[in-house]
């Protein structure tokens, strides 16, 4: 069974898009507006952790930024679990901050649909 992937990113254009490529190579998308939702939907994954593949997350959100939701992922049960930062960041800072706060890897939007496809195929090995 495919594992699920949570993209947590405020523009549901983004979202659906990443939807769309992922969909498109067997993988099924699961979609939150912010880091608190991402934290929500996260709660509905307890007991069937292994269910999770990998979290995708923007920086830039309302609410509950990206960096803030990683740390707070990092104090749950879904700690190993990969997480993506997929941004329009691209400064060498953001993405130490982003390192150090735990994410896995980084992706500066605009991104080529297969590029992603490359990175998740990457980290659901």
């Amino acid at each position: 069974m495919a594992k699920k992937i949570l993209i947590v990113d405020d523009s549901s254009t983004l979202r659906a898009s990443v939807d769309f490529t992922l969909s498109e190579h067997g993988h099924e998308v699961v979609q939150a507006g912010d880091g608190v939702e991402g934290l929500e939907v996260l709660k509905g994954f307890e007991g069937n952790e292994s269910e999770l593949g990998m979290i995708i997350t923007d920086i830039n959100m309302p609410n509950m930024d990206g960096i803030t939701f990683v740390k707070e992922v990092k104090k749950t049960v879904f700690k190993f679990i990969p997480i993506l930062v997929l941004t329009t960041e691209s400064q060498e800072s953001k993405k130490m901050e982003g390192k150090e706060a735990g994410a896995s890897g980084w992706l500066v939007k605009p991104f080529k649909p297969e590029q992603l496809v490359a990175v998740v195929s990457k980290f659901l090995k």
